[in-house]
């Protein structure tokens, strides 16, 4: 599909002042995702979960087999107890942590990723490769960015 004369009928109409908008301009945006905000969120949601340094660092760590709640925590490292237990119970919440508990005295409790958590695997290591890749780009940005928010400090 064109989009071109779809956008320039919208784009051409009704000019005022140099600006170009228009509300039929400003309706694009609103017509493109006017049946998405649900989704959106729910997007967001998600991103937000699977996005977080806890979430990353547990999922690789159970990525090799269930795993009790010490053996996380000793693994993982820096996380405290509260951290690390809201972090599985959002992710046993969202499909991606299934969580075991045996009937033994003292009660064990496994945790371990279920196929939906296993197969955010492949895109968590594909951005920890990302980021080992461009560490030294990165590293020279902010000390770039630094010197200049220095020199517009002083």
């Amino acid at each position: 599909m064109d989009l071109l004369p779809r956008l320039d009928g919208v784009l051409g109409e009704g000019r005022q002042g140099g600006t170009g908008l228009t509300p039929r301009h400003t309706d694009v945006t609103t017509r493109a995702t006017a049946h998405l905000p649900d989704q959106c969120d729910a997007i967001g949601s998600i991103l937000s979960r699977v996005g977080d340094k806890w979430t990353v660092l547990i999922v690789m760590t159970l990525a090799d087999g269930p795993k009790r709640f010490n053996e996380l925590k000793r693994a993982i490292g820096g996380v405290s107890q509260r951290m690390l237990t809201l972090t599985l119970r959002g992710l046993e919440r969202d499909g991606m942590v299934t969580r075991t508990v045996f009937p033994t005295i003292p009660p064990r409790v496994d945790y371990e990723l279920t196929e939906l958590g296993h197969s955010l695997r492949v895109p968590v290591e594909a951005l920890g490769q990302w980021a080992f890749a461009h560490l030294p780009v990165v590293a020279r940005a902010r000390a770039e960015f630094d010197q200049r928010q220095a020199a517009d400090d002083a």
